[in-house]
């Protein structure tokens, strides 16, 4: 088991979560130096605590947890480097077309709003898991989700069209 400390276990783990840490690092942070340096971190952190986890089933909650604070912790040594915005990854995203565009209106909402649509319309966390990951209520989390639809409605009828309705 990786908790006891088995290595193959750790990296068969850590595979099967790979994609999910990736969108929610890129998520967060925005561009892909960032990314990887939020997931390398991430992964570290967990390897050398993972016989901590006291619930194995919760391996994919605690390890986003660790990513998010990463992500947090390369965004606050930024913004003391440099007060200049960074790029939104529309321009450097390489996917589905449709994928570019979900992530562009994401990319339009408040930023707590952006991580919380992320966990749930993308990773597919509900709303109870969220509340662990980002370490607020579930209350929170739904009212999060409400004020993102809402964001997401007024984006799209400011485009003309009602194409970004998320259900």
């Amino acid at each position: 088991m990786a908790t006891q400390g088995d290595k193959e276990a750790f990296v068969d783990v850590i595979r099967a979560v790979q994609q999910s840490l990736y969108v929610i690092a890129r998520s967060i942070v925005k561009n892909e130096e960032d990314c990887a340096d939020a997931i390398q971190e991430t992964i570290a952190k967990a390897f050398s605590n993972v016989h901590r986890l006291k619930e194995p089933a919760y391996f994919k909650t605690w390890i986003i947890r660790i990513l998010i604070n990463e992500c947090n912790r390369i965004i606050r040594k930024k913004k003391r480097v440099s007060p200049v915005p960074y790029d939104i990854r529309k321009s450097s995203y390489k996917g589905d077309y449709e994928q570019i565009e979900l992530f562009g209106v994401i990319d339009g909402l408040d930023e707590q709003l952006q991580t919380t649509v992320t966990l749930f319309y993308i990773e597919d966390l509900s709303v109870k898991e969220i509340s662990k990951v980002l370490n607020v209520s579930e209350g929170t989390v739904k009212s999060r989700l409400f004020r993102a639809r809402q964001q997401l409605s007024e984006l799209a009828l400011g485009e003309g069209e009602a194409k970004y309705e998320l259900s």
